[in-house]
């Protein structure tokens, strides 16, 4: 299945009939591990990629993890010459509605201090953190870039949806309306989801936004969910969409020394 094939679609039917990932490649997730590696050997490419206007980026970290799983993102794009920033507050323990006044506060003060925009890029349960941000304060977004985010609101479509709730105290949800469903519609500035079709975390259906004049998905090809934000195809993608001017838009274009690892 094509991205191109696949059919986006707002109904809750749609998205909560998503099953998760199989154990196999739950279990082959320990392939970060030489993404890793390969990104560190391929730094000298990867300084290569396209730069911008050195804006303010915040990265928000996946479930489970804190600012120490996106060092390697964030010191890359700071070589960038991004003004970057991780989110600062510990463990990501899950819990969209408890963890918006943080997240508002948080971005309210880079945005005062920098008297810029600021992009946001969110791995995992960090971008639907992201998306759900980039709604209440579109004054001060710049645009929102996700790695592998279930930001379709599918309960059933992760291999730890049961261990979110537990940890979170947040689902399960019925199968009607839901508040998050606003999270997957379109945002009112530029958007980019990248995913990989071997995510052994998530559904790789639930990652896909439904694309406009100014959204877009990038498919990585063999990335893991674990390793999304270390995979130089994705780091190179990144740097990329950040380089775009403020309020423009144009979609992701396969080249540069990474071009053979994005879908069609």
């Amino acid at each position: 299945m094509t991205t191109a094939s696949w059919n986006w679609a707002g109904s809750a039917g749609n998205h909560r009939g998503l099953r998760p990932p199989s154990k196999l490649l739950w279990l082959a997730e320990y392939r970060a591990l030489w993404e890793v590696g390969f990104s560190l050997a391929a730094a000298p490419l990867l300084l290569g990629a396209p730069r911008g206007d050195g804006h303010p980026v915040l990265v928000l970290p996946g479930f489970l993890v804190s600012d120490v799983s996106t060092a390697l993102l964030r010191r890359y794009l700071t070589l960038l010459g991004y003004d970057t920033h991780g989110w600062e507050l510990g463990r990501n323990l899950g819990g969209v509605s408890r963890m918006r006044s943080k997240l508002r506060d948080r971005l309210a003060q880079i945005h005062a201090t920098s008297g810029r925009k600021v992009t946001l890029v969110g791995w995992s349960l960090g971008g639907v953190y992201a998306r759900d941000l980039a709604l209440a304060m579109p004054a001060a977004v710049r645009s929102v870039i996700t790695l592998g985010s279930p930001f379709t609101r599918s309960p059933h479509a992760s291999n730890i949806s049961d261990i979110y709730e537990f940890v979170s105290g947040e689902g399960p949800w019925d199968e009607g309306a839901h508040e998050f469903d606003a999270i997957a519609d379109d945002l009112p500035m530029p958007s980019t989801s990248i995913w990989s079709k071997i995510d052994g975390v998530v559904s790789w259906q639930s990652s896909v936004l439904k694309t406009n004049a100014h959204a877009e998905n990038i498919e990585v090809l063999g990335a893991s969910h674990i390793g999304l934000g270390a995979n130089a195809a994705v780091l190179w993608a990144v740097a990329d969409r950040l380089a775009l001017p403020e309020g423009a838009f144009k979609p992701f274009v396969r080249n540069g020394p990474f071009a053979i690892a994005y879908g069609t």
